[in-house]
């Protein structure tokens, strides 16, 4: 499994999403959680809004937290998505953590992130918050999830630490992260920009992406691995492709994400064991120059 080290944190290229955990029994949870430590993915994601909390409690009783176990794993929370808005105060971000602190059975998350823009957010309010999780020990790193990159300036301004993660969604079949550099300067849809620069913005200021919903089609919750109505040219490439490497599918969409220079993360969110392993295989794939382009445009973008 590729891994590099990061102002202390050991980044694993694939983390296993914890979202879906509500759907298994703790012993199901176990075999998926031991898989991924065999894997050597030792990165976990977290929200506080999985349900309901729920997956985090399933999760601590399925690894059997303990000290000895806590320090071998990186544990990543999220906050901010509240009562069908957002909520960036201090006061929720304390509690929220709190709470998922409890629902972990630990002291610390190694890794904060707030779910997404909160448009009434107080930079220094939330900067509070961050200082005061700091200082107590609570959370060691913070990063964002669903920024672009004028959002992340704008907090950071007021910030004492320096935010180390933003998770974004991308994947083949959803690619607006790259799509307008692609195509600077030209009368294409797929020229707007709709992220602002968030790409290069993150790699200048050593901005770990995270990518969220890999398979996932940009307006449907279904995957594009074998949906041949829509996504029929991708398909087959990625099928000729992956025999070529002895790979399935969807490891080789996972080696086409990490591909890209900017060393971005995969969450990978299921709970198969079987499907775990057979996806983070893509992990050990580089995929060359004339691949990856190929995907791209198999996937129904343009290359000028």
């Amino acid at each position: 499994m590729k891994c590099w080290n990061k102002e202390g944190l050991s980044m694993p290229a694939v983390i296993l999403g914890c979202m879906r955990l509500k759907q298994l029994s703790v012993h199901e949870a176990e075999l998926l959680i031991q898989s991924a430590l065999e894997l050597g993915i030792h990165y976990f994601d977290h929200a506080d809004i999985y349900g309901g909390g729920i997956c985090e409690s399933i999760f601590s009783e399925a690894i059997g937290m303990k000290p000895s176990v806590r320090e071998k794993i990186i544990l990543q929370g999220k906050c901010g998505i509240h009562n069908g808005g957002y909520d960036f105060s201090k006061e929720h971000i304390v509690n929220a953590v709190d709470g998922s602190l409890k629902r972990l059975r630990t002291e610390y998350l190694d890794v904060l992130l707030l779910h997404r823009p909160d448009t009434l957010m107080e930079p220094e309010e939330v900067a509070e918050a961050f200082d005061s999780l700091s200082e107590q020990g609570k959370v060691r790193y913070f990063g964002v999830s669903n920024f672009n990159a004028g959002q992340i300036s704008f907090l950071q301004d007021a910030l004492s630490q320096r935010l180390l993660i933003n998770q974004l969604q991308f994947g083949l079949a959803h690619t607006p992260l790259i799509d307008s550099g692609m195509s600077v300067n030209m009368k294409l849809d797929q020229s707007v920009s709709r992220t602002e620069g968030t790409l290069e913005y993150c790699r200048k200021n050593g901005i770990t992406i995270q990518a969220w919903s890999p398979f996932r089609q940009s307006y449907a919750n279904v995957p594009f691995i074998d949906d041949m109505e829509h996504y029929a040219e991708l398909n087959q490439n990625l099928l000729e492709l992956a025999k070529e490497y002895g790979i399935s599918p969807s490891a080789l969409a996972v080696a086409w994400i990490l591909r890209h220079p900017a060393n971005m993360q995969v969450i990978l969110g299921t709970t198969k064991p079987n499907r775990l392993r057979e996806e983070a295989a893509g992990a050990d794939v580089t995929l060359s120059r004339e691949q990856w382009y190929r995907l791209y445009k198999a996937a129904g973008n343009r290359i000028p």
